[in-house]
């Protein structure tokens, strides 16, 4: 029998007021995180920080040079002992897909965080090969929590 991954050591920060409309958030996004942790057998630190798009604008013209705001960036760590990286989710980038693709809040959020996680496991979407790999693994994550598939009809995001 083979050893199973202990749970990773998930801290949330919900630095914008704005997820104050939403108190299932960290739950939402500690449920996800750990079923993506589960399905990939990754244990370590994750931190997920809940922002606001001023913020996320300013990381991901930092880090990326992209100055707009993005609905999740993703920080994975140097290789070291114990440390998976950090994800950052948007309020507002979130809430306006969701207005516009009419996707449950929640729902959205939940897969962001599996979407987030995964990037920090290395995995990526620059190909169609791998986002093909990484769409399967979010979607049967997801369904695992009662999360319909969010590629559904739905052409691919970024």
């Amino acid at each position: 029998m083979t050893p199973r991954a202990t749970a990773p050591s998930l801290d949330i920060l919900v630095q914008s007021p704005l997820w104050n409309d939403q108190p299932a958030a960290e739950q939402t996004v500690r449920d996800a995180v750990i079923a993506a942790a589960t399905r990939t057998k990754a244990s370590g630190e994750v931190s997920v920080v809940l922002t606001d798009d001023v913020a996320i604008r300013a990381l991901n013209k930092q880090w990326r040079k992209i100055d707009k705001a993005t609905n999740v960036l993703s920080f994975p760590a140097a290789k070291n002992a114990g440390m998976l990286g950090d994800v950052v989710i948007a309020y507002e980038t979130l809430q306006r897909e969701c207005a516009e693709e009419d996707r449950v809040f929640l729902h959205h959020l939940s897969h962001l965080s599996v979407h987030g996680f995964l990037h920090l496991m290395g995995y990526d979407h620059e190909t169609d090969a791998e986002a093909d790999s990484m769409e399967r693994l979010e979607i049967e994550i997801l369904e695992g929590l009662g999360v319909p598939d969010p590629y559904l009809g739905r052409e691919r995001r970024d």
